[in-house]
């Protein structure tokens, strides 16, 4: 039912208000929206007004403008709104009066679009946009009068809103009055006078304006009239209802039932559907909403635009609500329990121990036991449309995780962690660093340095609940044995092994013991008289392998070289002997004559000298040496040797 409250007036008489519920309307054959869009809208046709079209949202004195909002305060006196309808993106025309009272706006209708002789309803929505504050009171306030004549000037039939006062709140109101369309088809025309002055105040916005047909009353309902309540039925029923109208005002009307089943489709007649009663039978109704309306129009006039209209009948087929509920629900020992369903305007659960509830999320209990698990049944409606829905309550025992030993492992090595847990499914180690997963119960662990895991247990019923435990694995470095450098000594001398052992829970010991005076220190003395080599052992306690390293030490023997040698083939003293020089086994031994000149050299000393030159015998006299021992370390011992016969 339409609920519009106008102020009408009839010619010649005061107007009056009027409920449009006490007549029907047709289709408007003037339906002035301003259109819709982005800001600013487009200026008006030449020749509908003479007031000034700006892009501008605040428009000044005898300007107007097309928006889809007012937002920015204008003035500082101006409400900020939207179309009368709400919506974000409809234009209305926003218009600041000019100085002189005029005919702002004019629209020429076809009489091609009107009913010859027809009563029709004029309405507008009007708005005050000044706002009631003490900074514009006093200022001119809008009065406009509406008016529909004749090309010629002559009358059809108009009306004055008097002051529109402003008010706290951004108000739209409805004006308009009923007219007769001429009964020659003469054209009409729409005009607004804005009787009050411009200048501070008489600012207004405009939008909807309309030309319906105004008719007698229509009544209608299911069965009866007056039972005009929209049905409802459920998507796969038979829809079954006889609708009936009635009129009163035309003596000879004719009838035209039309549906619309909100497809896009628009209004459609119905065949053959054209007394005051419509049966409607949709076998297996489909979802959605289909509405019934009677058009009526006078016996003596044929045109589409005489015809009046009922106000819908509807039906509604609803879907049955989409079931929403898990098949399977779960919860932990000690925590609530709750089922959840929606879609619903109401809702029915049955249960285990005698449940009942009508809430969409009720709570079973506040700590779950095994005795709450089982099967929970709901019946959700929806639009008078149920839905049958079940879920198994499945109740899980809290996880637990059993202390265990620390573990210990050799570096390099690796070690299953082997936990005993109950009632888990779902396990998390942190961090995961050196696990081959971090996601089952027993990972094997293989960390380069000794690291603390956390493992969290949970299983899918028990949502927040968890065990944890931390197990730390110690990783026990390897041996490392570093016997130092190679050490040099003479013959006689002692030296100290600069041993080192890295490792955990490690002891070491050197081999050979020989000439040792602690051969467990890392660091034992020796007192070799010759060349040896030691080796360092580097053992773990903890089963972690060993490792060795050797030094050698050199020991330098000390030369014994005598001065003088005769070779002279008496067996005595023939040769140049000096001893331990074959300790030095790349020693380069050189003899020069008196003039420099070499008559010996030998790499190592493995013949010793016999006086001779490329075989021959040197004369007795005084020769010169030069001993390289090839070592670094060690002087070049020279002198003088002499032969004697």
């Amino acid at each position: 039912m339409r609920h519009l409250f106008l102020f009408l007036l009839f010619a010649g008489c005061t107007a009056i208000a009027l409920n449009v519920d006490a007549q029907s309307l047709g289709l408007p054959v003037v339906n002035e929206t301003f259109g819709a869009g982005p800001n600013p809208g487009q200026p008006l046709a030449s020749g509908i007004t003479n007031l000034t079209y700006t892009s501008d949202s605040c428009p000044g004195d005898g300007f107007y403008t097309i928006v889809n909002a007012l937002t920015q305060n204008c003035f500082n006196s101006w409400f900020n709104t939207t179309d009368h309808t709400g919506d974000p993106n409809g234009y209305f025309m926003v218009i600041n009066a000019s100085q002189t009272p005029s005919v702002f706006y004019t629209q020429r209708v076809p009489g091609n679009t009107l009913c010859p002789g027809t009563t029709y309803l004029f309405n507008a929505y009007v708005m005050n946009i000044l706002r009631l504050q003490s900074s514009t009171m006093g200022y001119s306030q809008p009065d406009i009068v509406f008016s529909v004549e004749k090309p010629d000037g002559t009358p059809l039939g108009s009306f004055e809103t008097n002051t529109i006062p402003s008010t706290p709140d951004a108000r739209w109101r409805s004006f308009g009055f009923t007219f007769v369309s001429p009964a020659d088809g003469e054209d009409v025309i729409i005009k607004m006078t804005n009787k009050a002055p411009g200048g501070n105040g008489n600012d207004l916005a405009i939008d909807d304006i309309t030309f319906s047909p105004y008719g007698p009353t229509i009544e209608n309902g299911f069965a009866t009239v007056g039972n005009v309540s929209p049905q409802s039925k459920c998507a796969g029923e038979d829809v079954s209802y006889t609708l009936t109208a009635r009129q009163t005002g035309y003596t000879n009307a004719t009838y035209q039932w039309q549906v619309n089943k909100n497809d896009g489709s628009g209004w459609a007649n119905i065949a053959g559907q054209t007394t005051t009663t419509l049966p409607v039978n949709i076998p297996g109704a489909a979802t959605g909403t289909y509405q019934y309306r009677i058009g009526v129009l006078d016996g003596t006039k044929t045109s589409p635009n005489c015809i009046i209209y009922s106000d819908p009948l509807t039906i509604n087929v609803y879907p049955y609500p989409v079931n929403p509920l898990s098949a399977t629900t779960s919860a932990c020992v000690g925590t609530p329990l709750q089922l959840s369903a929606t879609g619903g305007d109401t809702y029915s659960w049955t249960g285990p121990n005698g449940f009942t509830s009508t809430d969409s999320n009720p709570i079973i209990t506040q700590s779950a036991t095994l005795n709450d698990k089982g099967e929970y049944d709901v019946i959700i409606t929806k639009n008078g449309c149920p839905t049958f829905a079940k879920t198994t309550v499945t109740i899980y025992s809290t996880p637990t995780v059993d202390p265990i030993q620390p573990l210990y492992i050799c570096e390099g090595s690796s070690q299953q962690i082997i936990i005993n847990a109950a009632n888990a499914t779902h396990y998390k180690w942190t961090p995961s660093i050196g696990l081959d997963h971090d996601d089952v119960a027993n990972p094997i662990a293989s960390p380069t340095q000794t690291t603390t895991y956390q493992v969290t247990a949970s299983n899918d019923g028990c949502s927040g609940v968890t065990a944890t435990l931390q197990v730390t694995v110690t990783v026990w470095k390897k041996p490392q044995a570093n016997a130092g450098q190679t050490i040099k000594i003479f013959a006689g001398q002692t030296a100290k092994l600069n041993g080192t052992a890295k490792g955990d829970h490690v002891h070491s010991y050197w081999t050979p013991y020989f000439y040792l005076d602690n051969s467990l220190s890392l660091t034992p003395i020796t007192s070799t008289p010759q060349d040896l080599t030691y080796t360092l052992h580097v053992v773990s306690d903890e089963g972690c392998g060993e490792s060795t390293s050797s030094v050698f030490v050199r020991v330098y023997q000390q030369l014994s070289i005598p001065n003088t040698f005769s070779p002279n083939g008496d067996g005595v003293n023939d040769k140049w002997n000096i001893r331990n020089l074959n300790t030095y086994p790349n020693a380069l031994v050189s003899i020069y004559n008196r003039n420099g000149q070499p008559v010996f050299q030998s790499r190592g000393y493995p013949s010793p000298w016999d006086g001779t030159f490329n075989g021959s015998p040197l004369p007795v006299g005084t020769y010169y040496y030069v001993i390289d021992l090839q070592e670094d370390d060690l002087p070049k011992p020279a002198g003088w040797v002499l032969i004697v016969r």
